[in-house]
This record gives structure tokens, C-alpha cells and sequence, in this order.
């Protein structure tokens, strides 16, 4: 191939949008709670706080490293709280905040969906993939 047919980045121009994250915060929010690890831990969290071994039994496949980063992250953005009692040894219990409660319904709505769709996907995976 020519490089004028490869050379495109002379083309590109700024974008022009300047809209900021608070103008559309779907983008961001979807991107929070919408990851592999966190919708999952929000659900178990709005049935009451767990500590963390709570958590990765009740989180089928989820890694430690995977439960620690979302739980960092959710309470980095306000959704959960982690709360260290003195005790020997310490315990530490991860609660959702009331900006959860707001979401709840829906995220567990679409955890039954999920839970009820699922095979159906499969099964339509399956299907496709023997046609093509």
C-alpha cells in the first residue's frame, strides 16, 4: 500500500466537543459499576456489610486482587464504606453507603435478569457460532 493511503494522521482533526464528565456522567457511572467485579459486589453489599472473606465466598471467581481493587474503588467514589474495629486481630467490614440504596433496585433487578437470561445467551451463542 502508498503511504498516502496509509498516512492519515495529518487528517485528523481536534475534537470539538467540550463538553465536561458532569454534562454526561453516564459514561463514568457505567464505567464504576459496571465493571465485571463491582455490580456484584454492590448486590451482596446491599444485603448488609460483609467482611471481606464474606465477600470472596459469596463472589464466585472473584481473585483477592480483583476484590481489593473494586472494593478500593467503590469506596474511593463514595459507594461503599470500610470500617476497621481494634480488635485481635482486627476486623474490617465493608458496608454500602446511602448513594447505593438509590441503585439497588436496579442493579438487582439486573443480577435476576442476568441470573435468568443467562442460559438463553449461551444457548444464542452457541447457535451463531454453529451457523457462522
Amino acid at each position: 500500500m502508498s503511504q498516502r493511503n496509509i498516512a492519515v494522521t495529518g487528517q485528523l482533526t481536534a475534537p470539538t466537543d467540550t463538553s465536561s464528565p458532569e454534562d454526561c456522567p453516564l459514561p463514568e457511572v457505567l464505567a464504576l459499576i459496571g465493571d465485571k467485579w463491582s455490580a456484584q459486589v454492590l448486590v451482596q453489599l446491599g444485603e448488609g456489610p460483609h467482611r471481606f472473606t464474606q465477600l470472596e465466598r459469596a463472589i464466585e471467581g472473584i481473585s483477592r486482587r480483583m476484590l481489593t481493587v473494586s472494593l478500593r474503588n467503590l469506596e474511593r467514589n463514595g459507594l461503599i464504606t470500610r470500617t476497621v474495629y481494634p480488635d485481635s486481630p482486627p476486623r474490617v467490614e465493608y458496608a454500602a453507603t446511602a448513594l447505593v440504596e438509590d441503585i439497588r433496585a436496579p442493579l438487582e433487578a439486573l443480577a435476576a435478569w442476568a441470573r435468568h437470561a443467562g442460559p438463553v445467551i449461551a444457548a444464542a451463542r452457541h447457535a451463531y457460532d454453529d451457523c457462522h
